[in-house]
């Protein structure tokens, strides 16, 4: 049996969220299963979450969701090939953090953040190896990267912080493609 590579999608379930953000995101989802990936993510069915899950499912990918066992409270569940409840939302992100290859950060609220400066934190620390890619859509990311500048700035953050993830202004972007095909060579 061949290895399996996972895309994590970190984003938000918020419908609020416009649906130019969430056309991308879908987009997004056909690029990750047109690319050989699965997809591993927190299960959701609305929002950049819901998007991507249907992207990837439009092309045949696998979908694995894990999701705190509450969760359901808050957002839809997709239909995932594999759902996995837990019981806390650190359960879900270390579930996430292992099956990962590379994380991807789409649009999203505070528990996009959450998840973002994590796995940023987890990278710094050497505890993880995979790419970090923030799509900066439309410039939706502009005032975190000006908040991760100011903390530099300040001294609270090392100057060589953005050399651990990349940015990216479009689905498409030949760097983020380039990821893809150097993960699984």
């Amino acid at each position: 049996m061949s290895r399996r590579y996972y895309a994590c999608v970190y984003g938000g379930a918020s419908e609020r969220i416009p649906d130019a953000y969430k056309s991308e995101i879908q987009k997004l989802g056909n690029i990750i299963a047109e690319n050989g990936f699965s997809l591993v993510y927190g299960s959701g069915a609305t929002g950049c979450m819901g998007a991507v899950a249907r992207g990837v499912r439009e092309r045949g990918g696998y979908i694995m969701g894990i999701s705190p066992d509450f969760i359901g409270d808050f957002e839809e569940i997709f239909d995932c090939d594999n759902t996995v409840i837990v019981d806390t939302m650190s359960e879900r992100k270390t579930l996430m953090e292992k099956h990962a290859d590379i994380f991807l950060i789409a649009p999203g609220g505070i528990g996009t953040m959450d998840e973002f400066f994590q796995i940023l934190t987890l990278k710094y620390l050497q505890r993880l190896t995979a790419p970090i890619v923030v799509l900066n859509l439309d410039g939706f990311y502009d005032t975190l990267l000006a908040l991760i500048d100011d903390l530099v700035g300040r001294g609270a953050v090392i100057r060589d912080i953005h050399k651990l993830f990349d940015v990216v202004c479009d689905v498409k972007d030949d760097k983020l493609l380039n990821y893809f095909k150097s993960i699984k060579s």
